[in-house]
């Protein structure tokens, strides 16, 4: 019994020695990082790493006492304060003080984390979201705030689309529209919400709505079948016939064997008379640079009579199925007047430059050539000397033949620019040259 009394004093001495460890904080908490410590000097940075290092701990007095020590123009004094309010949970202190860092240093990614858990708190979801934003601005890969991100839209887009399609099914078209509308707020890429609100749009006949919600879902998903139609069909009810052909022509390109597909497009064709360009075509003559679909439907409609009788087998290409010019890059392709790469791919957006252009003109003049029309050099291409071409370029001999027929010409320094991107202007006048020498 003695020896118990005497352990009990002994206890009590090392109960009051041990130091009380407080549970780390449940909440996120990043380092600071090298954009505000960098700044400081060694000493304050000394005591911003003990300020966040008692935060990181979850020891808030300790913290507290730390941060009297900082000056208040410190970045790590307003953002230790609101971490320290998120441990005391005193919500709107830790909002004004993160708020308050943001002021001095938008940057502050570990600012909008700190807000963003606030409001996560608080079950304000929209602002959580913000912030998650305004961290995904400045990191995109941020490994804590993306997949965060990423399922909080996830599920407030899945609920608004389970909403709007509720309100339409009622019914209740401007309530399903709006929540639709919201989704697309949330995930603009959300074929779905697209989807219903064209259909939507459908129903009540404004056809200009619902197409803006079709284009969008078909550049989202270009290789659906259904939707492609969806969006043909509604140009046809718009009476948007030209561009509801290049729609069809497209769908039968991906499926030839539909045979209602091929008929609408015949009947397109009867109803228009003649063949429609597409709209994209006209506006080749004011484009600065030309892209090689551009040229490929300039080769394609000039040379039109020429070309028609030529019956080659396609080639395989993978990459033009979206493209508004796709026959008429098959029709050239298909000649070898334009290059297909070797990986099948023929890059529709791709700019032309002066080089390239050069080449793609020798081809059509050999192409022509062997149909039979006369192609006379006007100076040989030996005596033909451009300081801005070597002779072992790959484009030099092109260059120098087109140069030789005065279809192309030199500067008055005797270049030939051929990085330089071709206009549309200067695309049509050179291709009519060409028409003006086989007629």
């Amino acid at each position: 019994m003695k020896k118990l009394w005497l352990l009990i004093p002994g206890l009590s001495i090392l109960w009051a020695c041990a130091t009380f460890q407080p549970a780390p904080p449940s909440f996120y908490i990043e380092s600071l990082p090298q954009v505000v410590t960098t700044q400081m000097t060694l000493e304050e940075r000394l005591k911003a790493e003990e300020v966040w290092t008692s935060i990181r701990t979850g020891n808030s007095a300790k913290a507290e006492k730390l941060l009297e020590r900082l000056n208040p123009g410190n970045p790590v004094y307003e953002l230790g304060r609101g971490y320290v309010a998120i441990l005391l949970n005193d919500l709107p202190m830790a909002e004004q003080s993160f708020k308050t860092a943001l002021e001095s240093r938008p940057d502050l990614v570990v600012a909008y984390l700190g807000l963003a858990q606030v409001y996560e708190i608080q079950g304000t979801e929209d602002q959580v979201l913000a912030q998650y934003r305004e961290v995904l601005k400045r990191e995109p890969g941020h490994s804590w705030a993306k997949p965060r991100y990423e399922a909080l839209r996830a599920k407030k887009t899945d609920s608004l689309l389970a909403e709007g399609k509720a309100a339409l099914a009622a019914g209740q078209f401007e309530a399903g529209k709006r929540s639709l509308l919201k989704a697309l707020f949330y995930d603009p890429a959300s074929t779905e919400a697209h989807l219903e609100l064209a259909s939507a749009y459908r129903r009540e006949k404004d056809y200009e709505s619902a197409l803006i919600h079709l284009q969008a879902a078909s550049s989202l998903s270009p290789d659906d079948k259904n939707i492609l139609k969806s969006y043909a069909d509604t140009l046809y009810a718009a009476e948007q016939l030209g561009k509801s052909l290049d729609a069809y022509e497209k769908l039968r390109e991906m499926d030839p064997r539909n045979k209602e597909v091929a008929a609408r497009v015949e009947r397109l064709k009867d109803r228009l008379g003649v063949f429609e360009l597409p709209s994209l075509y006209n506006s080749i003559p004011a484009s600065n640079a030309i892209t090689r679909e551009d040229l490929a439907a300039l080769i394609a409609v000039k040379f039109k009579g020429v070309l028609d009788d030529s019956q080659v087998k396609p080639p395989i290409i993978i990459d033009i199925s979206t493209s508004w010019a796709s026959k008429f890059i098959l029709k050239t392709a298909s000649l070898d007047l334009l290059e297909v790469y070797d990986n099948h791919t023929f890059l529709p957006k791709k700019a032309i430059n002066r080089a390239e252009f050069a080449e793609a003109m020798l081809r059509l003049v050999d192409f022509l050539s062997k149909k039979g029309y006369r192609f006379v050099p006007q100076v040989s291409p030996e005596r033909i000397q451009i300081s801005d071409v070597p002779p072992d370029s790959f484009f030099y001999r092109p260059i120098t033949r087109i140069v030789a027929y005065q279809i192309m010409d030199l500067t008055p320094q005797r270049t030939f620019q051929p990085e330089a991107p071709v206009s549309g202007q200067e695309a049509g006048r050179t291709l009519d040259i060409v028409l003006a020498l086989i007629k």
